[in-house]
């Protein structure tokens, strides 16, 4: 199951000429993992305070494609591709007007806020993140 959302890029994510700068796209991803994770019943907050999990990137790769431009809404769609022990494999896809601007491969990682060591997902986690695997053989 995918998870959609927009966003507008706003004024201060862009350069003097109006285009995206790309660590203003990273802070606006993160923000849309945030709202995924809350959809699914696991919030930032309570994952972090009172579960002691925190969820770090170990792997991002980015493909641009077309610039986005001041008050554009981004499109973004997201994916999970794979579920392991205590990983989470996500492809992004993110539009504007129609248009693919860039896409990314995101691994993060659940670890333990005390050790700061992989740990294994939650069941009910587990089980949400699984529901939205894209196919079957993940």
């Amino acid at each position: 199951m995918v998870f959609r959302t927009t966003r507008p890029l706003r004024f201060g994510d862009c350069d003097p000429s109006g285009i995206a700068y790309f660590p203003s796209y990273l802070n606006i991803l993160i923000g849309v993992l945030e709202d995924f994770f809350a959809s699914i019943g696991a919030d930032w907050k309570t994952l972090n305070q009172q579960r002691q999990i925190a969820t770090p990137t170990v792997r991002l790769d980015l493909t641009f494609v077309k610039p986005g431009f001041h008050a554009d809404q981004l499109e973004f769609t997201l994916k999970v591709m794979a579920v392991g022990g205590s990983s989470l494999s996500l492809e992004h896809e993110i539009h504007a007007n129609g248009d693919l601007l860039w896409s990314a491969k995101h691994k993060i990682v659940a670890t333990s806020m005390t050790t700061h060591k992989a740990c294994a997902w939650p069941d009910d986690i587990r089980a949400a993140l699984s529901n939205h695997l894209e196919t079957q053989n993940a």
